[in-house]
């Protein structure tokens, strides 16, 4: 929940804002206090390297956008986000960092254009998504062509969140995970599905063409190794795993560590009062 500062978080940057779902999101209610939309959020910079997606729904108004004014920013979000020092509140990004290839920078950047005691919140497609076409399509290619080449793009890892955090500057960072397990009726129909939500392999390194005989062998591997009963009969399951992530910008009233070494009790001692107590 965005609840931190008493006075909400004014102004906002939201990274690959994509169609504006999130600024949406913003405005569908008013702030527990003051003004502005969820979170306090009264301005939002919409960044996105698409002009057209960005612009795609001007036509169609947003409710609520009395609580929240928006200003549509076509950059790319590989390069330095045009803005000064210590610009903003609040920075989110919503299931777009996935097709970012330089995460350390672009962290970095967001940790740059915080105020102090800023928040960077957001979430991402993590690295156990799709796991099961991916297996399909090795194991089919491994038997028709002798060889494997990517098939899905990369995704970060965990364990990577933390780390890249930290790297970044960021203090007191939080991170979740979510793993959503969707059903389809075959890896073909799936496969189209990620073709028309633009996400398919972007990968340098991925094969020009793939023969048909690859497709039927990794269909019907995926039948085999992860079926599903549903209401309609005999289905497949696919994974989206789902990192969620926050993380502040140094500030003086934040909470830190007490000195390494002032410690006036071992853990081995708290361990061993509680069980006497029990």
């Amino acid at each position: 929940m965005i609840s931190k500062k008493a006075e909400g978080f004014p102004l906002a940057l939201d990274i690959g804002a994509g169609l504006g779902h999130t600024y949406r999101a913003i405005c569908s209610d008013d702030a527990f206090e003051g003004e502005g939309g969820i979170g306090g959020v009264r301005k939002m910079v919409l960044l996105d390297s698409s002009k057209e997606m960005l612009h795609a729904d001007d036509d169609i108004p947003v409710e609520g956008s009395h609580r929240c004014e928006a200003y549509r920013l076509h950059a790319d979000e590989e390069d330095k986000l045009p803005f000064p020092d210590g610009t903003f509140d609040l920075v989110l990004s919503s299931q777009s960092m996935h097709w970012v290839n330089d995460l350390p920078n672009l962290f970095k950047e967001v940790f740059r254009v915080l105020k102090p005691d800023g928040c960077f919140m957001f979430s991402m497609i993590g690295g156990a998504t799709l796991e099961e076409l991916r297996i399909a399509l090795t194991l089919a290619e491994l038997e028709r062509d002798g060889g494997v080449s990517a098939h899905v793009g990369p995704f970060v890892e965990l364990s990577d969140v933390g780390s890249l955090m930290q790297n970044a500057g960021f203090a007191l960072p939080t991170i979740d995970i979510d793993t959503v397990k969707i059903s389809y009726p075959s890896a073909p129909v799936l496969m189209e599905h990620l073709q028309r939500m633009g996400e398919g392999n972007a990968s340098l390194r991925r094969r020009e063409r793939i023969g048909v005989d690859v497709f039927l062998a990794a269909s019907c591997i995926y039948d085999e190794m992860y079926p599903i009963e549903s209401e309609e009969g005999r289905d497949i399951e696919a994974s989206a795993q789902v990192i969620f992530a926050i993380g502040w910008t140094p500030h003086e009233s934040q909470q830190k560590p007490a000195r390494r070494g002032s410690a006036k009790h071992r853990v081995g001692e708290m361990v061993t009062e509680h069980k006497n107590q029990n």
